[in-house]
């Protein structure tokens, strides 16, 4: 446990060295998207995909499990503090936050959510068009909170990142024979930029001018998935990771475009796919120990209630590893990510 804590404030402390001297005019972090950062909302939906139990939060503050699908904190919360706002980024649903703590930040994020609304009833999560719902309610709580000028300036001045599409196509089209059925892959893809396009469209309507839009991980390369194609040597699904790369580089295209149509709009595309498929490849270049399998149970198939306090193979130090459960980086990547994306990506609105 100590040399876990000495590793991560060593890396802590460098990340705030490199960041220290932001000076940037967002107000507050506003989050959508899925379990990559989702800080607790599906606690309080009636779901199995859950983690508000240990050893989920086991270094998080005070080791508290709050439904993040991490050890510790999510890459939204690094950014935050990056930012000079606070240390993490709440859950919407969350009775032990209110509008002062969220008038600084807010995640209306929901595990197993996509872009697709199939995609968030497979496992009766929030679909994207209720976080915008949640948002809008948000919204007029803010105003209430704040007053209407002071609400309207944080809400322009606002960050807001979109981080979404992995279970749209891992747990939906190739998962189930029903969008596949419709669809072609390149036919799915183009379903998921409009809708895209249109909830980027919905956030600029209703104020937002700062907004980075997520790209999709080597997604082949989680654990889960190499378990599944255990019969090729475990390794990455060359598949999923060049649907990946092709669906990124619609949203890429979509941020041009975007930018070009929308006046006063400051929409980035945000790169999560190399810096984590080299962090994979070369995990002791960046501290790890093992990118292939994941800290908690057996490292190869277990999340939410398969990875629990009960199973005796959870490693001891998570931030060794790439991934902490077999479909989430660890904290410690999850600090890589955040740092990728300010110095590339973000670095737009300092």
């Amino acid at each position: 446990m100590a040399e876990m804590q000495a590793v991560h404030l060593l890396l802590f402390g460098q990340f705030l060295a490199q960041l220290i001297m932001i000076h940037a005019k967002v107000s507050s972090i506003i989050v959508f998207g899925d379990s990559t950062v989702d800080a607790g909302n599906n606690n309080h939906v009636a779901t199995v995909l859950r983690s508000n139990f240990q050893p989920y939060g086991r270094d998080f503050y005070g080791s508290r499990p709050t439904g993040r699908f991490c050890n510790g904190r999510i890459a939204t919360d690094f950014i935050s503090e990056a930012f000079g706002i606070r240390s993490i980024v709440p859950a919407y649903l969350d009775p032990n936050y209110n509008m002062v703590d969220f008038a600084k930040g807010v995640s209306f994020a929901s595990a197993g959510t996509g872009y697709d609304n199939l995609t968030a009833a497979i496992l009766s999560v929030i679909p994207l068009w209720k976080e915008l719902e949640y948002f809008k309610e948000y919204q007029t709580n803010l105003k209430a909170h704040l007053g209407d000028a002071k609400a309207s300036k944080v809400l322009s001045e606002a960050l807001y990142l979109i981080s979404l599409g992995t279970n749209d196509f891992l747990e939906n089209y190739f998962a189930l024979p029903i969008r596949s059925r419709v669809y072609s892959i390149e036919e799915y893809e183009k379903f998921l930029e409009d809708i895209a396009r249109n909830f980027v469209k919905d956030l600029y309507n209703l104020g937002a001018r700062k907004i980075s839009l997520n790209g999709l991980p080597p997604m082949g390369c989680l654990p889960l998935e190499r378990t599944e194609n255990y019969f090729s040597g475990t390794k990455c699904v060359q598949l999923y990771n060049r649907v990946a790369k092709e669906f990124n580089l619609k949203l890429k295209h979509l941020v041009k475009k975007l930018n070009k149509e929308l006046a006063g709009i400051q929409l980035v595309y945000s790169d999560i796919y190399y810096i984590l498929s080299d962090v994979i490849k070369n995990p002791r270049s960046f501290g790890f120990d093992d990118g292939e399998r994941a800290c908690c149970a057996t490292g190869r198939f277990e999340m939410s209630y398969l990875c629990n306090r009960y199973n005796p193979f959870t490693c001891k130090v998570a931030n060794k590893y790439v991934f902490w459960d077999s479909f989430h980086p660890s904290e410690k990547t999850n600090l890589i990510v955040a740092q990728h994306a300010i110095k590339t990506s973000l670095v737009a609105f300092m």
